[in-house]
């Protein structure tokens, strides 16, 4: 029947005596003794406190015992003491005693932080008797707000102080509890703003309310217990109340009873201490006694002191003392004081120590549970605990049971390493174990991508599609594993909706896509969910599967292209809301896409220079491109024209400008006549234009292009010229034409056109006859009207001279009457000038530039100086160009050079010539001797 000592003992505590300092010499120090007479005590801010039963020389002290062992005291009562109370968070003492003879105890409130004559301070005084009935008190209670305090009494009466308990002006005194049983225990239980008060008589238990008016009350049981066999748990036993019977210790609730545990024998003493019920009962048998009167213990039999583990039913520390007054706690100690005087000092292990002194007989016997609660009590860390899990573990594995086995590994996750419990499991037999063990791991996030690998495969392996789905088709917030992974191990294994599922659900588009298109073959799918992608993603899974979704799906993939590269918004509005304003791709960079596909391609670029005038020039440029090879290839005519023309019109829109080599070279790969000489013209590349004539022989075209460009460019004429020239053909027609519009412009000097023509077989000397003759008989009527100019110019050379000489010889008369500027009636003073204008002097002055100058006849004269000057240094230049003409190894970049200095810009000089020789005659020779110098060079 005794159930405890089926439970294990310990030895968590170490026992020593309280032994007095040790003095300066070093000896060995002795016990520590208590004065004797100690009969009450109780400990508390930082003290144990004792009172004396025996009054020595009509004083009863108080005792107070520091740390430090230096022991104080001061007069409390006259007669005795007999019941002290130490609050635990306030200075305040309260006792009971005696200061007469006879049976009337008083209670006195002490207020330890203040002082009265080198006393503590006395704040209150008054009679504990209930009315006017004699009676002892047998025990007192004090609630830690100041505000209760319980007196119970040997007639079985409580009573109940409610207020400020240090004043007397504060408080109410009033009877609680009347019965026939003594009281024997009482103790203030708080939970939140309810206070109650427990009352233990040696026959029954009662619980009082004393935060509701009136206090009701409820008897919890039957039987009591003796003088101090009770008291008040902590609140990892729920502040429970604890009953010591002699055959059972009870825990009450306010409202019921609790748990019991069976602890056999008398008990004398009940305490508890940090979580332990702390127990004193009598070793062995002895002679019955009053249990109220009879606990004060007046023999020397011996007692035994257990310290009991209630939550893991465990001993912690049993140990047998001589005559036990009391146990105190202070100090985070147990001090024991046996009656002889003596204090013994109970001191708690570390935790560590504790559990490594049980872990090795709880491991031997397997004692894993015990092992476990007890390392939880004690607040063992995480690292502790998971070690004795893992031991567990390992215990129950090594026994065959692997499903206990693997939930205490589970226990162990987050502390213990993954790969030691997932080694054990990978036996084919064992795989639901190990499937369990890597399900908390990922509800815990503390797998890796090779444990999502592994947890998928099991599923895959169980073919256990239920919990497949269950694990993947979890909430954003609840995803516990790598979504990648897992993607790629379900895509392995061949459970492609499931992959799809978790590629679409957390937006790994790369995957969603692959799957669906390498896998599933579900191109219209794929490319549906890439309209719904935002823009970025959208433009780059186009690039990427762009090839493969044309293939297959042509149509609704270029459709997708327009769109994306015109106003792209997502289908499934993915983009937000305020996003009113569409995006649009570079249309150029997706026409990689269509390179099998040239209609799908035709349609886009033909879609995109139509709605966006502002394409990127690589579209015109491949749609140019595609035009010109659907001309070149088809056969029906009426078709190629049309090709025709859109091709000339694509070429006509201007948009080819900064790409005129690239067009033009694209023209000519094609033979597309009409586009490459456009562009010629466009690019004013005349010459290319008659030299692609020429190449095909159309001698009219030739003749066109020069009528067209050559008053633009003048050298054409001349290259017809040569051209028909190296024809074997009779071209007799075409070089009459070239040559009249060469006399027309005087293109080239006649001795270079019979040059040219000397390399034509067929060009007799009646193709040029008339050429010549009109160029001779214009040269002669150059002649005859230059000697005319010659004696003009001679006859009014004369006049001027006799003029000179008649100035010089003669005096000249000034006629003028009015001013030659101001046309007024001439006035002194006034200017005259020998070529006959006169002036005002005030005119003169106004408009003259030089005073020897005539203001009328300055310009002119002006003129005539500058050609004067003209000639004397185009002289030097005929001389130093002809000398650089005959030194220079290159005679054609001399003549280059002076042309690039405008010297042979056309300049009209009247000069007189050398006898017997034309200016025209002089022009030719020069030219003549230029074009000879220039082949010899060359």
């Amino acid at each position: 029947m005794a159930a405890y000592l089926q439970w294990r003992r310990f030895v968590f505590f170490d026992r020593e005596t309280v032994r007095e300092p040790s003095g300066p010499d070093g000896a060995g120090a002795k016990p520590f003794a208590l004065p004797p007479g100690i009969s009450v005590c109780d400990s508390g801010r930082g003290s144990l406190v004792f009172g004396d039963i025996l009054c020595r020389a009509g004083r009863c002290q108080i005792w107070f015992l520091p740390r430090s062992l230096q022991l104080s005291s001061f007069q409390a009562y006259k007669l005795r003491v007999t019941h002290l109370y130490q609050l635990k968070q306030h200075s305040i003492l309260v006792s009971v005693g005696e200061d007469e003879e006879g049976i009337n105890p008083l209670v006195k409130v002490w207020n330890l932080e203040k002082r009265d004559g080198g006393n503590p301070l006395c704040t209150r005084i008054f009679p504990a008797i209930p009315g006017n009935k004699p009676t002892v008190v047998s025990c007192l209670t004090v609630h830690e707000n100041l505000n209760f305090m319980a007196i119970g009494f040997a007639d079985g009466s409580v009573v109940l102080t409610k207020g400020d308990i240090t004043r007397d002006r504060h408080s109410k005194t009033q009877i609680l509890h009347e019965g026939s049983y003594p009281v024997t225990g009482l103790a203030f239980r708080q939970s939140g703003k309810t206070t109650h008060l427990f009352v233990v008589t040696t026959e029954n238990i009662q619980s009082y309310m004393l935060s509701v008016k009136d206090y009701p009350h409820l008897e919890l049981d039957t039987h009591g217990c003796g003088l101090r066999c009770s008291s008040l748990s902590d609140p990892s036993q729920d502040l429970q109340f604890i009953v010591a019977g002699n055959e059972c210790v009870y825990l009450y609730q306010p409202d019921e009873r609790g748990p019991c545990f069976a602890f056999e024998g008398q008990k004398l003493i009940v305490h508890w201490y940090r979580g332990y019920l702390i127990i004193v009962s009598k070793d062995r048998k002895t002679s019955p006694k009053s249990e109220f009167a009879g606990n004060e213990a007046q023999n020397s039999d011996k007692q035994v002191l257990n310290i009991y583990d209630l939550c893991n039913k465990f001993i912690a520390y049993s140990s047998i003392f001589d005559d036990i007054v009391d146990v105190l706690a202070e100090w985070g100690s147990l001090y024991v004081l046996t009656r002889d005087g003596k204090i013994h000092v109970l001191q708690e292990k570390d935790t560590q120590t504790k559990l490594e002194a049980c872990k090795f007989m709880l491991f031997k016997k397997n004692l894993f549970e015990m092992a476990i609660n007890l390392a939880k009590s004690h607040h063992l860390d995480s690292d502790g605990l998971s070690e004795i899990f893992r031991q567990y573990g390992d215990h129950l594995y090594n026994k065959g049971n692997h499903d206990g086995a693997i939930q205490q590994y589970i226990r162990t996750i987050g502390k213990l390493e993954p790969s030691y419990v997932i080694r054990k499991f990978l036996d084919a037999q064992r795989i639901h174990n190990l499937t369990a063990y890597l399900q908390m791991l990922h509800l815990q996030s503390l797998a890796n991508a090779d444990h999502t690998t592994l947890l998928l495969n099991c599923y895959t392996k169980l073919k256990d599609s239920s919990k497949l789905e269950e694990f993947i088709k979890t909430s954003e917030s609840e995803v516990h594993f790598d979504v990648e992974t897992a993607i790629k191990v379900l895509r392995q294994a061949g459970y492609y909706s499931h992959a799809v599922y978790l590629a679409e659900k957390h937006e790994h588009h790369e995957w969603y896509l692959k799957i669906q298109l390498e896998d599933i073959k579900n191109y219209q799918e794929a490319l549906h969910y890439i309209g719904k992608l935002p823009f970025e993603q959208a433009e780059s899974n186009m690039k990427r599967y762009g090839k493969i979704l044309m293939h297959h799906v042509p149509n609704e993939t270029t459709e997708l292209l327009k769109i994306l590269c015109t106003d792209y918004h997502p289908s499934g509005g993915n983009e937000g809301p305020g996003m009113l304003e569409g995006k649009k791709a570079n249309s150029e960079e997706f026409i990689p896409v269509f390179a099998n596909n040239s209609r799908e391609l035709k349609a886009f670029l033909e879609h995109m220079t139509e709605v966006q005038a502002d394409s990127p020039q690589g579209v015109y440029d491949t749609l140019l491109e595609l035009r010109l090879q659907n001309w070149a290839h088809e056969q029906d005519e009426q078709i190629k024209e049309k090709l025709h023309n859109e091709a000339l019109t694509l070429l006509k829109s201007g948009r080819f400008k900064t790409v005129f080599d690239k067009a033009l070279v694209l023209c000519q790969m094609h033979n597309f006549k009409d586009g490459v000489l456009y562009l010629y013209e466009q690019g004013k590349l005349f010459q290319q234009i008659m030299h692609y004539h020429m190449q095909n022989e159309q001698y009219k075209k030739v003749i066109e292009v020069c009528e067209l460009y050559g008053d633009q460019e003048a050298c054409l004429w001349e290259q017809a010229l040569g051209y028909f020239a190296r024809k074997e053909e009779n071209c007799k027609e075409y070089i009459a034409a070239v040559l009249k519009h060469i006399e027309n412009k005087n293109l080239m000097p006649p001795l270079l056109v019979v040059q040219t023509l000397a390399h034509n077989s067929t060009a007799t000397l009646s193709v040029i006859k008339d050429y010549l003759v009109n160029k001779l008989q214009k040269q002669s009527r150059q002649i005859e009207q230059d000697e005319q100019r010659i004696q003009k110019y001679r006859e009014e050379t004369t006049r001027i001279r006799l003029e000179i000489e008649e100035l010089k010889a003669s005096p000249k008369i000034f006629q003028k009457t009015k001013c030659s500027i101001c046309t007024s009636a001439l006035e002194l003073p006034s200017v005259h000038f020998l070529c006959g204008h006169s002036f005002h002097q005030h005119c003169f002055e106004s408009y003259s530039e030089s005073d020897s100058e005539c203001p009328t006849c300055m310009p002119e004269n002006r003129k005539v100086m500058d050609m004067i000057r003209a000639q004397e240094q185009k002289r030097d230049l005929h001389d130093q160009f002809q000398h650089q003409l005959k030194c220079s190894n290159d005679g054609f970049s001399v003549v280059a050079d002076y042309f690039g200095r405008g010297v042979f810009n056309k300049l009209t000089l009247i000069t007189d010539l050398p006898s017997g020789k034309t200016a025209t005659t002089i022009e030719a020779g020069l030219q003549r001797e230029l074009l000879i110098h220039t082949k010899r060079s060359t």
